[in-house]
């Protein structure tokens, strides 16, 4: 069964289309990104998965059903958005949020207090969420999402604001909630993350979907022409655009990403490659996430 399911959703704010006839559906027990550049409508849609705002055409439905608000207390959301009160103390905060979602304040005490431990927020739980950083506060918001152990957990750019360590503290404990049989549905427009984290994926683009589907798969149907190549040698670099096997590539210095054209010998390309250069690393593989994510973006515009 999918947990989250959007059919042919549109909304609309005055001429401006932030949604449109969008349709996906999330399956359970698992992790989906939902990508996109800045302003593709990522946080309408999950506006819209928590009742925030109404489609104007479409329907949304959650665990099987059309949504209906009871259904949001079996639903963990972290909003894009700072959605704390600035004077309350962090644990009250966290008891205070649990309790709406039907916990009783010593549950929510006894949990908030271990997340705080695990988020390394326990020299704060007595201090106000102003006197906290914007990560810290991120992480407090985080926890909210997960304290009453949701079924499903929305989350509106988790790891924004957040360092590499913080940022890893967060992944694991998304991936345990999944191991735990919970389905996670994030937005981001980070594809390092979603790359390493998600099952499926939906690319939207000015409010369209693009791109959707399991991920692997859609790797797959992007082929393996690309090669990277680590390499030692004159200062002109790999010197590949003149070469007929090459339809693009990025030069760092010492490391280059080339797509190949198709039909292309990868052979022939190592082998012009190594006549001028000391190779340390020679690599076909599927086209990174980003990649993908250019190109499909860049068709869509065009």
């Amino acid at each position: 069964m999918d947990s989250v399911q959007l059919k042919d959703v549109s909304k609309s704010y005055g001429e401006f289309v932030a949604v449109d006839a969008l349709t996906f559906a999330v399956p359970a027990g698992g992790i989906y990104g939902l990508l996109g550049p800045n302003g593709a409508g990522k946080t309408s849609t999950i506006r819209m998965l928590m009742g925030i705002t109404l489609p104007d055409r479409g329907e949304v439905a959650l665990f099987g059903r059309p949504f209906d608000r009871r259904q949001l207390r079996r639903i963990g959301y972290l909003p894009e958005e700072r959605g704390l009160y600035r004077r309350m103390k962090v644990l009250e905060h966290l008891v205070f949020l649990g309790e709406l979602h039907g916990m009783s304040a010593a549950e929510a005490g006894k949990k908030g207090a271990a997340w705080c431990e695990r988020l390394e927020l326990a020299d704060w739980t007595k201090k106000k969420v102003e006197e906290l950083s914007k990560g810290m506060q991120q992480k407090v918001q985080f926890i909210a999402a997960l304290l009453h152990e949701p079924e499903i957990v929305i989350l509106d750019e988790p790891f924004y604001g957040l360092d590499p360590l913080n940022t890893t503290v967060l992944k694991d404990a998304l991936l345990e909630f999944r191991r735990g049989g919970r389905t996670i549905l994030f937005s981001t427009h980070r594809m390092d993350q979603v790359e390493k984290l998600c099952d499926a994926i939906c690319l939207i683009n000015h409010g369209r979907a693009v791109l959707e589907g399991d991920l692997k798969q859609i790797k797959a149907r992007f082929g393996r022409n690309n090669v990277q190549i680590a390499y030692e040698g004159g200062g002109d670099g790999v010197a590949l655009q003149d070469s007929p096997l090459v339809d693009k590539f990025n030069d760092y210095g010492n490391y280059v990403e080339v797509r190949l054209r198709a039909g292309a010998d990868p052979q022939e390309l190592l082998r012009l490659v190594a006549a001028r250069n000391r190779i340390s690393r020679f690599e076909l593989m599927e086209p990174s996430l980003e990649e993908i994510f250019i190109e499909t973006v860049g068709k869509s515009d065009a």
